[in-house]
């Protein structure tokens, strides 16, 4: 099992050092020393007032700092966790997702959201009940971008005639792209077009709110790991998808302490019911904090997993 962690970029920041050159490379590169196999960013360009004072989250552009995090480490890999495919011109995306592939000698981990903060939506122009519509059409159209060659599609919205996006990503015939969301669209989305299935727990009463279903026990995970693995077979797809969970253990922003019995035992649950990433966050106030800490959990709980 992997393990992807979050860049301690969408937090408070009380030493102003998370977010310089110098904090982003210190925290990618004591991951990558760590044994993590991927550092992730999130994706949120415009949230409302009221969202970040009730938990919500400013973060850099994903692809930005995960450029510098590239440049500063030679083989961990970078993950989009979540990309919200909406907010983008579909080619744009594909054209970023390509150049940080190419530049970090393929090592790009696509994973993708139709979002759920309506007034993010509303700031950047996009009608937030077309998402879903939007994000399989991001999808095609990415997929199709990505081959380098001339190819034509009426999109959502804009029209590409004889379009060449170029250079093609590293990684053939692109990097895997990994879905989120709990409910049977999003996991038959997974099932069309992704190579991996990102399920986020949440609680049943967030169910409206968060626009998927809750997922807040193993058995709704095993659940919907039945869902992902009937649609499959009912396709006919025969290949194998990551599953990169979240354990309850280390969601949020990271406790600043965890209790490795508890973990190891969340861990061997979602393995044994289909999970083969995990995505965690670390809690640290600071760049060298941040750096202990993913040394830690490399130590107590990545040097222990098959």
């Amino acid at each position: 099992m992997r393990v992807s962690v979050g860049l301690p970029i969408d937090r408070a920041d009380p030493t102003g050092q998370f977010l310089t050159a110098t904090g982003i490379s210190v925290c990618a590169q004591a991951a990558q020393s760590a044994g993590f196999h991927a550092v992730f960013a999130t994706d949120h360009p415009a949230p409302d007032a009221k969202w970040l004072r009730t938990g919500g989250h400013p973060t850099l552009d994903p692809f930005v700092a995960l450029s510098f995090a590239a440049a500063a480490t030679s083989h961990i890999h970078l993950h989009t966790n979540l990309l919200v495919l909406p907010y983008r011109n579909p080619l744009l995306t594909a054209k970023s997702v390509a150049s940080l592939d190419v530049l970090s000698n393929g090592r790009v981990i696509v994973g993708v959201g139709v979002g759920y903060l309506e007034s993010e939506y509303d700031a950047l122009g996009v009608q937030f009940s077309d998402r879903a519509a939007l994000s399989d059409d991001a999808l095609i159209a990415m997929l199709s971008a990505w081959r380098g060659e001339p190819f034509d599609h009426v999109g959502l919205g804009y029209n590409a005639r004889n379009t060449v996006v170029q250079p093609t990503p590293m990684q053939r015939p692109h990097p895997p792209v990994w879905i989120g969301g709990n409910s049977k669209r999003a996991i038959e989305r997974v099932v069309a077009f992704g190579n991996g299935w990102s399920p986020m727990p949440s609680s049943a009463a967030s169910a409206r709110y968060l626009g998927t279903p809750g997922m807040d026990s193993i058995s709704d995970f095993v659940e919907r790991m039945k869902m992902l693995t009937d649609l499959m077979a009912a396709s006919g797809r025969t290949d194998a998808v990551d599953v990169a969970v979240i354990p309850t253990a280390l969601s949020g922003f990271g406790s600043l302490n965890w209790s490795p019995g508890a973990l190891h035992d969340e861990i061997g649950q979602l393995a044994a019911a289909g999970a083969t990433v995990l995505v965690v966050n670390v809690g640290a106030t600071h760049p060298l904090e941040y750096a202990e800490r993913v040394a830690q959990l490399g130590s107590e709980i990545i040097s222990t997993l098959t």
